[in-house]
């Protein structure tokens, strides 16, 4: 069972998601914030599993909660989730810096929030589509291009394509025809190996070095 913590200044919308969360069979809600300070301490007391957080909260908005939370250098670090309103690349950017693993619209509807979740658990990250083609778009203009000598092998080149599309890594298995254990075991390899955080940042990585074109997010 996975367990959520709510952050949203909005009583509605935090019954909202408990409604859509509470109902599926592998989620549980187990605590809701009404401000990001009231998050930070809950989410440290009980340890959920994943935080979906609001951004514009009071007290400490939902950039800073994730920044407490998941930031780099903070211990034992949680997974956040944030859904808010404002499709801004401003917040975009500052929330996977501060090491969100997912950034989702309030418009993008329930079933969304739920992947949202689930992909987190996973260790994958989910950003709300139309988001991810405007911030790939953005970094297309600004790769350098390939270098002569890559740092990853073939098998690493093709894995972080698929990434960089935005494929789970069960996906990622059945495209290659190989098990999910190994291409878990690729995807944590590229971490490493390439010193990022997370999915998001390996998508960008590929982006900025040339390897995908913009066909391949159509």
């Amino acid at each position: 069972m996975t367990r959520v913590l709510i952050a949203d200044d909005q009583d509605d919308v935090r019954g909202g998601y408990r409604i859509i969360l509470d109902a599926q069979p592998d989620l549980d809600v187990v605590g809701e914030a009404a401000d990001g300070e009231t998050a930070v301490r809950l989410a440290r007391e009980l340890r959920p599993d994943v935080v979906v957080a609001d951004i514009r909260m009071p007290r400490l908005d939902g950039l800073e909660v994730t920044r407490q939370l998941a930031g780099p250098g903070v211990p034992n670090p949680l997974r956040v989730v944030v859904v808010t309103t404002f499709d801004l690349d401003e917040y975009v950017y500052t929330a996977l810096r501060n090491g969100a693993c997912g950034f989702l619209l309030k418009r993008s509807g329930p079933a969304l929030l739920v992947e949202g979740v689930r992909a987190a658990v996973r260790g994958d990250a989910l950003i709300s589509p139309d988001v991810t083609a405007r911030l790939l778009r953005e970094l297309t203009p600004r790769a350098p291009g390939r270098t002569a000598k890559s740092p990853l092998t073939d098998r690493e080149e093709e894995v972080i394509r698929l990434v960089a599309r935005g494929l789970t890594n069960a996906e990622i298995a059945a495209e290659l025809v190989i098990s999910p254990g190994t291409a878990k075991t690729h995807v944590a390899n590229l971490h490493t190996k390439l010193g990022v955080r997370n999915r998001v940042e390996l998508a960008a990585w590929a982006w900025q070095t040339g390897r995908m074109k913009n066909a391949d997010i159509a």
